[in-house]
């Protein structure tokens, strides 16, 4: 009898405290990992490094004009660095890596990869693991391309499925990976799942991984991991053409004004470049030549992302001491610690993340909704959810947090 009068005065508090947040009025968004004012404001004086007279690259090009379809030479040099590939590997293309990536799903389609059989033809397939990057599925939902989900785990997908079905299924043609710090968990691919990605019997003989390496330089603390370079591995496996590689800067320097670049086989960039030569007659090329002047060499571009750390520390430290204050030990909820990238990932008890996060938009909080990091925003066990601590002011980070985990309690107790 003490036990559930106990437990009924914990859920009258809970439920207090979440009046008291909605009579606060909060308007706090966390629905996407965007960049801070703050973050931005580190990139500001990239804005006053091309002027009116002074607009030729390093080798003379005039970067108001036509040209340079696959990226300035300084460009590429840099940027193949960033992405552990030759120059002859990789293109330099607008501000947008899912534009790169859409685009190839898109060419695939329609002319087959290296102009092979149409994807479109054979009925495509994707494997997505999850929890995983939400607009990656929505490229494929778009298109129509059926998703077959596989769990996501801390080092990377769970390669005895995936090795499994790529084996039995030609219509499978494709894999989205984000191999560090992946979004939402955090997981960083490790060389074992690396080696078994580029060796792997597939029936599809123009199955493509891709690699969406958002967050390679995005590090929380100082104990950054090693990615192995995929593209040498699938070499050494005999499967130089089996990787699409995606990065930008778009969380490096401004989210809407970045650079974005696809490296890969010189087959595959050959291929690429045939279609983008139909769809464009050059990127934005000043730029390319601004971030060029801020980042002349790879350090500066790690020197700036040391510095993104140190605003962005201090946010997943706060989010992750008030979960564990508010719900560490309880068996209600549990959540990921990375070590780089954007998002943390929670789960509830099964069955009560949307009923969390619709209590959460009450009260003034808009998380990323609940499934949306699952193929069609179905999560089977409706308890995952997105958090996103990169934007919110940290007093409204914190604010924000408290309100969640009284949420999740209230939830917890009221199906209990």
């Amino acid at each position: 009898m003490h036990s559930i009068n106990n437990l009924m005065e914990a859920t009258v508090t809970i439920k207090s405290r979440y009046e008291e947040f909605k009579a606060e009025g909060l308007k706090i968004d966390m629905t996407r990992g965007k960049p801070s004012a703050q973050q931005l404001d580190l990139s500001l004086p990239m804005l006053d490094l091309v002027g009116s007279d002074d607009y030729l690259a390093a080798d003379g090009t005039d970067c108001r004009n036509y040209g340079g379809l696959d990226g300035l030479p300084e460009a590429k040099k840099l940027f193949a660095e960033f992405l552990e590939v030759g120059t002859s590997e990789i293109i330099i293309g607008g501000n947008s890596s899912l534009a790169l990536m859409h685009d190839t799903v898109l060419r695939a389609l329609l002319h087959g990869v290296q102009d092979q059989t149409p994807w479109l033809l054979q009925n495509p397939k994707f494997i997505c693991p999850s929890p995983g990057y939400d607009r990656h599925f929505k490229v494929c939902e778009h298109h129509k391309i059926d998703m077959i989900t596989v769990d996501n785990r801390p080092d990377g997908p769970d390669m005895d499925e995936v090795e499994k079905l790529v084996a039995e299924d030609h219509r499978i043609k494709g894999i989205w990976i984000v191999p560090k710090y992946g979004n939402p968990t955090g997981s960083v691919c490790s060389p074992e799942v690396i080696k078994r990605l580029a060796t792997m019997k597939t029936a599809a003989p123009d199955f493509r991984i891709f690699w969406d390496n958002a967050y390679v330089v995005h590090h929380i603390d100082d104990s950054s991991q090693e990615l192995s370079d995929i593209l040498t591995v699938c070499k050494e496996a005999g499967n130089p053409d089996r990787v699409f590689i995606f990065g930008s800067t778009s969380k490096i320097t401004f989210a809407g004004a970045g650079i974005a670049m696809m490296a890969g086989s010189e087959a595959n960039m050959d291929w690429v470049r045939e279609h983008m030569g139909k769809q464009t007659i050059g990127p934005d090329k000043l730029n390319q030549l601004r971030h060029l002047r801020f980042f002349p060499t790879i350090e500066h571009i790690y020197s700036h992302m040391e510095k993104h750390s140190e605003i962005l520390r201090p946010k997943f430290n706060a989010v992750l001491e008030i979960l564990e204050r508010e719900l560490g030990g309880k068996g209600i909820a549990e959540w990921t610690n990375p070590k780089g990238g954007y998002f943390i990932s929670l789960n509830t008890n099964p069955g009560k993340a949307k009923k969390v996060v619709e209590l959460a938009a009450e009260a003034g909080v808009k998380l990323t909704g609940a499934g949306a990091a699952f193929p069609y925003r179905n999560d089977p066990e409706d308890k995952n959810i997105r958090i996103a601590p990169s934007l919110p002011p940290i007093e409204d980070l914190k604010k924000a947090t408290e309100l969640l985990a009284v949420c999740i309690q209230m939830v917890d107790a009221e199906t209990t």
